[in-house]
């Protein structure tokens, strides 16, 4: 199957130039890749299969009242038709990860993390893997903040004890990492693949991991790199790029002025950012400079789809390409005042992977 998809990247994907040097800094563009189902609104979440190149995107539909939402696990071929379809009815759908030959989602509305097989079939239903709670106490401690002229600000959260699960990640032992944008937490479930009502950890509760900002999401998605040790995790209201410890530990900021990190995913040594209040995705290397940049807003189509970037919210690898999901969210409560609302078809672009030297 790897011969296959291969020749199948081959096939649609642009020759990469030689390696760029580690001073380089590279704008790419973007094209369409997949326009989804005419009931399948707000991509936010997205994997695919290594092995076959199938695609698995995940739904955010929110609206209410809850009767009215159709939210959904689509699969879709290597090249972006329609295989297969879950349907998740009134729960929105957070993070989705591959792994050991299923599908791994974060079920926000449920507050469960489930799985499906990888060739899941319409109407199948999927499997609870652990369920996550309110945490004591619900929001992390007070972050103190020094300001220039030397005086400190303090900054108290408060959490309802809804845990807002949002980004998925697994090392190559199968545990899962799962962040909890609302009560500032990493969570770590040992064995994820092998069990059912798995056992879920708290891995570090911080104020780093929760926000005041405009955009009310903060922990969101996560990376994981193993021979570093490291995990990184995007803090999407405060438009940070945080890391630790992949065991456990201290926090500190890597990059700031991502406004809306939202997705986050490690390929080749670079840390692909999804910024989707500034509609593009951005590279970090190991140090947080930003050696890459793909995407912007140009419009809405004649068939109601973003062109090129709108609200982008996850990545997933596909060969020498990479997929982005445009979520396309609407967020103030004032109507049009923004591009999302004129949006009435969701879907998928794509851009080629520079061949980057990441030091």
């Amino acid at each position: 199957m790897k011969t296959i998809l291969g020749a199948i990247v081959l096939a649609v994907a642009c020759p990469l130039a030689a390696a760029q040097s580690p001073d380089a800094h590279v704008r790419l563009e973007t094209r369409p890749f997949a326009t989804l189902p005419s009931d399948f609104r707000h991509p936010e979440s997205l994997a695919t299969n290594p092995d076959t190149g199938e695609v698995y995107v995940g739904s955010f539909d929110s609206r209410e009242p809850a009767t009215s939402r159709n939210n959904q696990i689509i699969r879709l071929s290597p090249t972006g038709q329609l295989l297969a379809r879950a349907n998740l009815g009134p729960t929105p759908v957070t993070g989705l990860a591959y792994a050991d030959g299923a599908i791994y989602f974060l079920n926000f509305g449920a507050s469960k993390l489930q799985r499906l097989p990888a060739q899941f079939a319409t109407g199948q239903a999927p499997e609870d893997v652990a369920s996550f709670g309110g945490l004591t106490p619900p929001a992390p401690a007070d972050r103190l903040v020094a300001n220039p002229d030397g005086s400190q600000d303090r900054i108290v959260y408060g959490a309802a004890g809804f845990p807002a699960i949002n980004g998925i990640a697994f090392d190559t032992a199968g545990n899962a990492y799962v962040s909890d944008s609302f009560q500032g937490a990493i969570y770590r479930i040992p064995g994820a693949t092998k069990c059912t009502s798995c056992t879920v950890d708290v891995l570090v509760r911080d104020p780093l991991l929760v926000t005041t900002g405009a955009l009310p999401f903060g922990a969101n998605g996560i990376a994981i790199d193993e021979p570093a040790s490291l995990l990184y995790v995007n803090n999407a209201g405060d438009g940070r790029v945080l890391r630790m410890p992949l065991a456990g530990g201290k926090l500190d900021v890597l990059a700031e002025s991502m406004y809306g990190a939202d997705g986050l995913l490690l390929h080749d040594g670079l840390l692909w950012v999804a910024a989707n209040q500034i509609d593009a995705i951005v590279a970090l290397d190991s140090h947080g400079i930003e050696r890459a940049r793909a995407g912007r807003f140009e419009g809405i189509g004649k068939d109601g789809a973003p062109v090129g970037l709108l609200f982008p919210a996850a990545t997933a690898v596909q060969g020498n390409r990479m997929l982005v999901a445009n979520l396309a969210l609407p967020l103030t409560p004032r109507e049009g005042d923004e591009w999302e609302e004129k949006v009435t078809r969701w879907n998928l672009v794509q851009f080629d992977i520079p061949a980057m030297d990441p030091r």
